[in-house]
């Protein structure tokens, strides 16, 4: 019984906490998020003339980059935004066709308290060295498994099953420099203007968020994503 309302409290935590807004509206409809498979090697025609201001948005100013001559792509996501759990194949997806002059970076938003301690087990995993392989499979365990794990004592624990000393984990997730990465983390989500996730961060630049109203889904965004990514690297030449 405890373990099914546990289930459900993270539940309703996180789809009301997928916009910084709790008036705003979710940032994307949990069935429409499921993308649909498509090769990794098929070049789509656009489906849409894709307008700045309506379906991507510039950040003014720019937001200064990590990624060297790289065209930076950010996801900014949680843990423990469903969203962000239905949009994980679509991001695996956009990882597989960035270019080799792009890379991406993760970071991890911090919308409510609730959000910490995913965002430090985050930082915690890529300094032990295991984010590439816990990266999905913490989505998996909250969003299909549905384990309880809303503490950073119960993500340790997690942790734990991929060869992670829980004492070093927390260790690590409470040390001055995962501190750091979260405070840094959550000013580069404020300079960026992001008010929901997942949202996606081209360059330092542009904004693509989900938008319903505008009918801006996974594959959509994902579009969006790589035709600014084209974009960047023909204003480089």
């Amino acid at each position: 019984m405890f373990k099914r309302l546990a289930s459900l409290l993270l539940a309703v935590l996180a789809v009301s906490a997928c916009t910084s807004d709790k008036t705003a509206t979710a940032a994307t409809d949990p069935a429409a998020a499921k993308p649909a498979a498509a090769p990794a090697t098929a070049a789509a025609a656009p489906t849409r003339d894709w307008q700045l201001g309506a379906d991507y948005f510039l950040i003014d100013p720019r937001v200064p980059t990590t990624t060297g001559d790289k065209i930076e792509v950010v996801e900014v996501f949680s843990y423990a935004c469903p969203h962000c759990a239905h949009f994980q194949p679509t991001m695996d997806e956009l990882k597989a066709k960035l270019p080799a002059n792009a890379q991406l970076v993760l970071v991890p938003a911090v919308f409510n308290p609730q959000w910490e301690p995913f965002a430090r087990a985050f930082y915690t995993a890529r300094a032990l060295g295991v984010l590439d392989k816990t990266h999905n499979a913490l989505f998996e365990a909250l969003h299909t498994q549905h384990q309880p794990l809303y503490s950073i004592e119960s993500l340790a624990g997690f942790y734990a099953n991929y060869g992670v000393d829980p004492k070093s984990f927390l260790a690590t997730a409470q040390s001055f420099v995962i501190d750091s990465q979260i405070a840094n983390g959550n000013n580069l989500v404020k300079s960026y203007g992001v008010s929901s996730t997942p949202t996606l961060v081209i360059n330092g630049k542009y904004r693509v968020e989900m938008n319903a109203e505008n009918k801006i889904g996974p594959n959509e965004a994902l579009e969006i994503a790589l035709m600014l990514v084209k974009q960047e690297a023909a204003a480089k030449k």
